[in-house]
């Protein structure tokens, strides 16, 4: 459903937006190790959030990655999709044609109109505090 990247940055983001919450800055080592990314991919996933305000960074002895307490509310999870992956998921056609819409439908277009507004929904709906919280509280995984 996302890009790898978008799959990692999400996780990078909800890890990121947990240790916040404890008033923790976190380094690229301890981010990639934690949600079992690259790196190398990691920083460059992480520098596209830190452009668009998802998260952001902190040079020096004890910098690191952090959200701002008031973004944990603010940041939904549609900002980091948006932000990795733009806006593709809810418009690209699902069969992959150039030109797909509701004067040309493919097969799938008016069954997944309804699939996306609900997508779209969720994806406004589910802020940073909620997705780090159900990781806190061991109701979600980052990884296995």
């Amino acid at each position: 459903m996302f890009s790898k990247s978008c799959e990692y940055g999400i996780k990078a983001a909800i890890y990121v937006a947990k240790q916040s919450m404890k008033d923790r800055k976190v380094g690229i080592k301890e981010i990639a190790k934690s949600i079992s990314s690259p790196e190398a991919f990691t920083a460059k996933i992480l520098q596209k959030l830190t452009k668009t305000n998802v998260i952001r960074s902190a040079k020096g002895p004890n910098g690191g990655f952090f959200v701002v307490q008031d973004n944990l509310d603010r940041v939904k999870l549609w900002n980091i999709v948006f932000a990795l992956d733009g806006n593709s998921l809810l418009e690209d056609c699902s069969l992959g044609l150039h030109k797909c819409n509701a004067e040309k439908p493919c097969p799938l277009h008016s069954k997944f109109v309804k699939i996306r507004e609900r997508i779209k929904d969720a994806l406004e709906k589910a802020t940073l505090r909620s997705l780090a919280e159900e990781v806190s509280g061991g109701a979600a995984f980052l990884k296995r």
